[in-house]
């Protein structure tokens, strides 16, 4: 086997290599952005338990018809505690954030601003997109 021929094969198995590379952490990536992220949203908490409970319990309609009130209410109060602990943290943050600016420059400063604001509207993208398939509302 000559020289190009050899470096022609190694490039190929490289490439290849990389290639698989890129896919796999595509695909790693796309999943585990659909399962952590569009599998888990809080007003979709209560359907996914009781489907869960129906399925690994082999509940009848009628037990799934008087657990269903409990499930309903253990999901009310999940979203209340997320959305409660959401604010706490929110405000610990605010308060962080203006106790930093005193030691800020004005640059500094703004460019916080910013980072507030971005992180604001992601929030707002994150939270109330998903707020038509919701019927309760979002923390």
């Amino acid at each position: 086997m000559n020289r190009a021929l050899q470096w022609k094969l190694i490039t190929g198995f490289l490439l290849v290599f990389v290639a698989g590379g890129i896919t796999g952490a595509f695909l790693g990536g796309s999943y585990a952005r659909h399962h952590f992220f569009e599998l888990h949203h809080p007003e979709r908490i209560g359907g996914q338990m009781k489907e869960r409970l129906r399925s690994e319990l082999n509940l009848t309609p009628e037990q799934l018809a008087k657990i269903s009130p409990i499930v309903d209410k253990t999901t009310a109060q999940l979203r209340d505690i997320r959305r409660d602990t959401g604010q706490h943290v929110r405000e610990i943050l605010s308060d962080a954030h203006r106790q930093m600016a005193a030691e800020l420059t004005d640059e500094q400063r703004h460019k916080l601003t910013q980072i507030e604001e971005r992180h604001r509207r992601w929030r707002h993208h994150r939270f109330h997109d998903h707020s038509d398939e919701a019927s309760s509302p979002s923390p």
